[in-house]
């Protein structure tokens, strides 16, 4: 669905397509001005702009790829939300206690992102990364994030599995189980062979704001472990929680 922008800001907004487009993986200009659905020319007049600003970069005269100056930009944003901070030296403890990965989460435009991620020291590397968006309803960590939101589980099941229209009933029911158990699960509804356990993280006025989880390979996650490991993910997003003033 196309965006409505400010009168007198079309060229900003085609600048930032530009940048979005390279960011999903359009290296070169006619990727760029199909992306965009920009002529060749203004695709190449932006581009050239954003490379002068760092923006943008090539390597080797080829190719465009994000440049430092979103990598620097990047750190400043994370740094200026207190929730990584603070989240960091708890889930640090959490990934040394279970050797598998953690993730840190919040939900941005209906989507996860992932906002630290420490490598598990067992098992398959996973595809996640930070900056990375994922479905909300397909990952147990964005199932987390939902938690208290039951008017919208039936609308976000429906946008994000198309391909099953009539599942939201056991979708529904299924979230109702997890929200009343306070931790929430991903049986490999995401990525084949990787399952999670995930807990959410609430602000001082009790609204979850993110999530954690621990994720692991099938092998070193049975199910007799998930449920193990929902009180110890509780615990841990309640620190978390603490920590950003939640009264518990």
């Amino acid at each position: 669905m196309a965006k409505s922008h400010p009168s007198g800001t079309q060229t900003l907004a085609r600048g930032l397509e530009v940048l979005r487009a390279v960011a999903g993986g359009a290296e070169d200009l006619a990727a760029v001005a199909e992306a965009t659905g920009l002529g060749r020319s203004t695709a190449h007049r932006l581009v050239q702009l954003l490379e002068i600003y760092g923006y943008l970069r090539t390597i080797n005269g080829r190719g465009y790829y994000l440049g430092p100056t979103l990598i620097e930009y990047g750190f400043q944003a994370l740094h200026q939300n207190p929730l990584p901070v603070v989240a960091r030296p708890i889930i640090e403890e959490l990934a040394a206690q279970v050797q598998d990965t953690v993730h840190l989460a919040i939900e941005d435009a209906g989507e996860v992102l992932y906002l630290d991620k420490i490598p598990g020291q067992r098992g398959a590397e996973m595809r996640s990364r930070i900056g990375h968006r994922m479905p909300l309803t397909r990952t147990g960590i964005g199932k987390a994030l939902l938690l208290d939101r039951s008017a919208d589980w039936q609308r976000l099941f429906v946008a994000e599995h198309p391909e099953q229209p009539t599942g939201t009933d056991d979708f529904q029911q299924l979230m109702a189980g997890y929200a009343l158990q306070g931790a929430s699960l991903d049986l490999e509804e995401n990525e084949p062979g990787i399952r999670c356990v995930a807990a959410p993280i609430r602000n001082g006025g009790g609204e979850i704001v993110a999530a954690v989880s621990i994720s692991a390979t099938r092998p070193y996650m049975p199910m007799q472990r998930m449920r193990a490991l929902v009180p110890v993910m509780k615990k841990e997003a309640r620190r978390v929680s603490l920590s950003l003033g939640y009264p518990g």
